[in-house]
């Protein structure tokens, strides 16, 4: 049978979902369905995946579920408050049959030439002059001081953009994820990215930027841009998620942190753990199917969105091991020919900015005001507002 209008629906944009959305996992998976009604933002429905093996199936099969929204979105106002995020872009993660193939091809080819060895070697000449910023205070915010800045450097590195214009960039990324200006923010990140365009073209290197323009699919400037804007939002965004919420994980969970300590598990597991148990993006991969659709006898409406909730998949109890060295099989860069290409360059800095830190500063504790995280509000992300640790002040490194 369909959700109907009298179905209750979990309203995912409510800060209480934010705070504690294990809980509604929870009380999602007692209706005894694979899939719940959902309301992504006030009036705007949806339906929410958290079975494992359904997910794999609709991810499996993008002719029924294509990720192309323009069809729902044309159906939205302009000012529906999660568009910049979900709404039609000429991306990868956006676009369906052939036009997602040709933008899929740069963005692979883009990030298969990355140099690892020579990036490991600027993530800790990111990292270090970062921690000698507050390693002497004896406290510090490790997403405003860390995470955040070595993620947006690194995805300066990743994209061959220079500090002058990284800078602009910054700026005007703040005016639109801090919504204080973001008409001026848009203006000055469009501009400041044409300029990495031209001077890409003026001066080519060894970056992603110069193997989408050299790319023999002859990408327009305006599908360039958009390819640059949404690695940018992807290489800081979720990036800095990943690296604050595993330090959370290892520093509230003493048995992983001391196993991490000890050498007995690896960082990369550590990364692992928290793609499985609180990823970054927590409901996400988009889909839109474009019939009526029955699904574990659910019929999904026309043009409306599929969401897949990666965190209660990843936790679903059917398929969840207690054991997770080493297992790959969470959901938290995709499936299929919407996985992330990214993901091997992403384990990479994660893992080396953690590493920097720990290496630097062992004996940091949790220091948050009420004593608990706080988690931003919103339908898609996990991610705190702040992670502050207090810790011995110490020296700076060398480097």
């Amino acid at each position: 049978m369909p959700f109907g209008s009298d179905d209750a629906r979990f309203l995912l944009w409510q800060p209480e979902f934010a705070s504690d959305p294990y809980s509604y996992y929870a009380r999602m998976r007692r209706v005894n369905r694979s899939m719940v009604p959902v309301e992504l933002s006030p009036g705007v429905p949806a339906t929410l995946v958290v079975d494992y093996r359904t997910a794999v199936q609709i991810l499996n099969d993008p002719e029924h579920f294509p990720a192309d929204p323009r069809t729902w979105q044309s159906t939205l106002p302009e000012d529906c408050p999660i568009l910049p995020l979900v709404g039609y872009r000429p991306v990868p993660a956006r676009t369906t049959g052939q036009e997602h193939n040709r933008l899929r091809e740069v963005h692979t080819a883009a990030m298969r030439g990355v140099d690892l060895l020579a990036m490991h070697s600027h993530i800790e000449k990111l990292a270090i002059p970062l921690i000698n910023r507050f390693c002497g205070d004896g406290h510090a915010d490790l997403i405003q001081q860390y995470s955040f800045p070595l993620s947006f450097a690194a995805c300066n590195v990743l994209l061959g953009c220079p500090p002058y214009l990284g800078d602009r960039i910054a700026e005007g990324m703040a005016k639109i994820f801090e919504n204080v200006d973001a008409a001026t923010g848009n203006q000055i990140v469009g501009a400041a990215l044409m300029e990495l365009l031209e001077l890409k073209r003026s001066q080519p290197a060894d970056d992603a930027v110069t193997r989408m323009l050299q790319h023999p699919a002859a990408l327009s400037d305006e599908e360039i841009l958009h390819q640059i804007n949404s690695q940018y939002g992807a290489g800081i965004e979720i990036q800095q998620t990943l690296i604050a919420n595993c330090l959370l994980r290892i520093l509230s969970h003493g048995s992983v942190g001391d196993s991490l300590l000890g050498g007995s598990i690896s960082t990369r597991d550590a990364l692992d753990e928290v793609l499985f148990t609180d990823p970054p993006m927590a409901n996400f991969l988009l889909t839109y199917p474009r019939q009526p659709i029955l699904i574990d006898e659910v019929w999904l409406p026309a043009n409306q969105p599929v969401v897949i909730s990666i965190a209660a998949c990843n936790n679903d109890p059917r398929v969840q091991s207690n054991d997770r060295r080493g297992n790959r099989s969470h959901l938290s860069w995709g499936l299929g020919n919407h996985s992330c290409p990214a993901q091997t360059v992403a384990y990479m800095i994660a893992q080396d900015a953690i590493d920097q830190l720990l290496d630097a500063l062992p004996e940091m504790e949790l220091d948050f005001p009420s004593g608990a995280p706080v988690w931003r509000p919103g339908p898609f992300h996990r991610s705190m507002t702040e992670l502050p640790v207090r810790f011995s002040p110490s020296p700076p490194l060398n480097f």
